[in-house]
């Protein structure tokens, strides 16, 4: 290992003091004297891997104290300038007061080296921090911008599936209740058609049955006049009842059981026959040939009344059936009577 030659000894001097150095009015002793000092082979044992600087004598710093203390400065310096740009912490190293490095420069800043120290220190340090600090707000910005975004993404998805699921779900629904709808709709369709059909049965039933007990009196004939035809033969101005044209003679028969209350001539009706029934329905034959009952006989359905003929008011031989019911002096349609009797004139 090398070390520093021997530096030539130089005669000693004692420095001289005034009286105001350095402007503190009294003599301090680390104003001096001091002596110069040069390291030697003898004075400085080499230690392993690096150098190491003896302690100095008598306390007192020459020129050499001088630049060890700026490059120490410097090396701070350089230090945190490395750590900020590393991104390594950097560490902090602290200055001794040296106020004799101030003395040496001959002006009022002997704290200058230590507050420059600190000062190069804390730069570094607060560099390195604000740049760990912006790497770490960064980086925690990033991923919290992440997670919202998965977040969002997690949201708008679970959303996409509550709409789905309630556009089906409702979908589903309304086409129960079409369909439940369109069930009651054909159910009560059905019920209906079935009230209707078992009514008409009834009714179909109900006139058979009457069919048995009512019939038409005459066999052969000829609708030739209807109720309600306007003219001026007819002294109301219109047809009152229905006419069944057969010949002269044609057997006239009693549509259903009753008592015979009139039978003789009735001026223009002709020779005219009333069979009143048990519900006092009051049924009218007119313009007869010849009457084969009388006034109080009992006759039961298809009985003989009398015959066809052309008496009273006419213009040809016919049958005319007139109906009133409660024996009331308007009568009514005698054709929707007879069908209301399961009879089809």
């Amino acid at each position: 290992m090398a070390s520093n030659r021997p530096a030539p000894e130089a005669p000693f001097v004692p420095a001289q003091r005034e009286s105001d150095t350095f402007g503190y009015g009294e003599y301090r002793t680390e104003e001096g004297p001091w002596e110069e000092w040069n390291p030697t082979e003898e004075s400085i044992r080499p230690v392993r891997g690096r150098h190491r600087v003896a302690k100095q004598r008598g306390g007192g710093l020459a020129r050499s104290s001088t630049v060890l203390g700026v490059g120490v400065i410097a090396a701070v310096g350089a230090g945190g300038m490395a750590s900020a740009h590393t991104g390594k912490p950097p560490v902090s190293i602290s200055m001794p007061d040296l106020p004799s490095v101030g003395s040496l420069l001959g002006d009022d800043t002997s704290d200058a080296p230590a507050a420059t120290t600190a000062s190069l220190s804390h730069v570094g340090t607060a560099s390195a921090e604000s740049d760990h600090s912006d790497a770490g707000e960064a980086l925690r910005n990033r991923i919290m911008a992440q997670a919202e975004q998965q977040q969002s993404k997690a949201e708008t998805k679970a959303t996409a599936v509550a709409v789905a699921a309630a556009a089906a779900e409702k979908q589903t629904a309304d086409a129960a209740a079409k369909a439940e709808k369109e069930a009651a709709a054909k159910a009560a369709d059905a019920k209906e058609k079935a009230e209707a059909a078992a009514k008409k049965q009834a009714e179909e039933e109900r006139l058979a049955e009457l069919a048995k007990q009512f019939q038409l009196p005459v066999v052969s004939y000829t609708i030739t006049g209807t109720f309600g035809q306007p003219g001026s033969m007819w002294s109301s101005g219109y047809h009152t009842g229905l006419d069944f044209a057969a010949p002269t003679g044609t057997l006239i028969k009693a549509i259903h059981g009753g008592t015979i209350t009139e039978a003789g001539w009735a001026g223009a009706y002709g020779y005219r026959t009333i069979l009143t029934l048990d519900d006092g329905t009051e049924l009218w034959f007119c313009h007869q040939s010849s009457i084969n009952v009388k006034v109080g006989q009992k006759v039961g359905t298809g009985d003989v009344i009398g015959r066809v003929g052309a008496t009273g008011n006419v213009t040809g031989p016919h049958l005319h059936l007139e109906v009133h019911p409660n024996g009331q002096a308007t009568g009514i349609d005698p054709m929707t009577w007879l069908r209301g009797k399961g009879l089809t004139p």
